[in-house]
């Protein structure tokens, strides 16, 4: 068997080193490399998070902002609608306190019934040309 010299040894340890070496040098660079990336990614996720927490912060105060509004047309609104309710009963109330207003009242249901030009004037005590014309406004709006 061949002697195996002291130096082929050290050769070879040195050359095993070496290869144990460059592997490990290429893996660092590799980690540190996807390190990088990732603290990249990390910073543009951390980056794209604060801006995403911005924007939902203005846009529920647009969103406070439009349910005051919305609020506060719908209380217009009731207001309205109470006062055109009120509206309404006070001319009803009106049409009924005026006494010619229930006269041509009177006349107009006489019409809606078919009572003749006759039978108006006499029972609504209204002259032959507003008889006539009550008449004549009923045809035409029917």
């Amino acid at each position: 068997m061949a002697a195996v010299n002291l130096d082929d040894v050290l050769i070879v340890l040195v050359v095993v080193s070496c290869v144990v070496s460059l592997t490990c040098l290429g893996l660092l660079f590799l980690f540190s490399k996807r390190l990088q990336q990732a603290q990249n990614n990390a910073a543009r996720l951390h980056k794209q998070s604060r801006s995403d927490a911005e924007q939902i912060s203005i846009l529920r105060s647009e969103i406070a902002e439009v349910r005051a509004s919305v609020l506060s047309i719908g209380k217009r609104l009731v207001d309205c609608e109470t006062f055109a309710k009120d509206l309404a009963q006070q001319q009803a109330a009106q049409k009924y306190d005026d006494p010619d207003a229930k006269i041509y009242s009177r006349a107009v249901k006489m019409v809606e019934l078919g009572a003749d030009l006759e039978e108006i004037m006499r029972e609504c005590e209204l002259p032959r040309a507003e008889a006539e014309l009550l008449m004549s406004l009923h045809n035409k709006s029917q």
